[in-house]
């Protein structure tokens, strides 16, 4: 499963739970995307008030996401960042897997730069890349458990891009709150 934790987490005792969990049951099933959190909240900030355009803050917004998944890795050591999604598959085998995205890799996709895709639709095109039909979205904000996915989107739960890009994707998908870690457990119970 591809499993996407919310920056907004690093407010929570939880993350460090959620981590754990994905290094001791996650193995071999997990690939884990970081989203942006306070890196890429400085990026909206520095963006609005410098005005410079969305395909630099894309750029910075994707080194945001790469130094949440050097801080995930310095707080669960054993989980393993990988930046190639070429490469994840056969290191899945071995660790549970931080995505560490690649511009490069992205626009070579296709991927639009802008503010309408984050890191959610991000770990949704990732779970289709490798075909995996799974996807979790961790957030720190609670919202009802029978919310739909356009809801979410306009709550501002999960981004504006996302909806669209997984409307026809083989693809099971759970957002769920930081205190709703049990949820995680009983995913990862049912792949074992």
């Amino acid at each position: 499963m591809v499993l996407k934790l919310g920056g907004s987490l690093l407010s929570s005792a939880t993350l460090i739970q959620f981590l754990q969990l994905a290094k001791q049951a996650g193995k071999g099933q997990v690939v884990i995307v970081p989203g942006g959190g306070v890196f890429a909240d400085q990026v909206r900030q520095t963006q609005q008030q410098w005005q410079y355009d969305d395909r630099t803050a894309h750029y910075m917004a994707i080194l945001a996401m790469q130094q949440m998944a050097l801080l995930f890795q310095g707080l669960c050591p054993d989980l393993r960042i990988v930046d190639k999604v070429s490469a994840i598959s056969a290191n899945m085998q071995r660790n549970v897997v931080i995505w560490s995205p690649i511009p490069k890799e992205l626009d070579a996709a296709g991927i639009p730069a802008n503010w309408d895709i984050t890191s959610d639709t991000l770990a949704a095109w990732l779970a289709v890349q490798l075909a995996i039909e799974h996807l979790i979205l961790v957030k720190s904000t609670k919202h009802a458990e029978n919310s739909t996915l356009e809801q979410l989107s306009a709550f501002g739960i999960i981004d504006h891009s996302f909806t669209d890009y997984v409307r026809h994707k083989a693809l099971t998908i759970d957002c769920i709150s930081y205190q709703q870690i049990s949820i995680l457990a009983t995913r990862l119970n049912k792949h074992v």
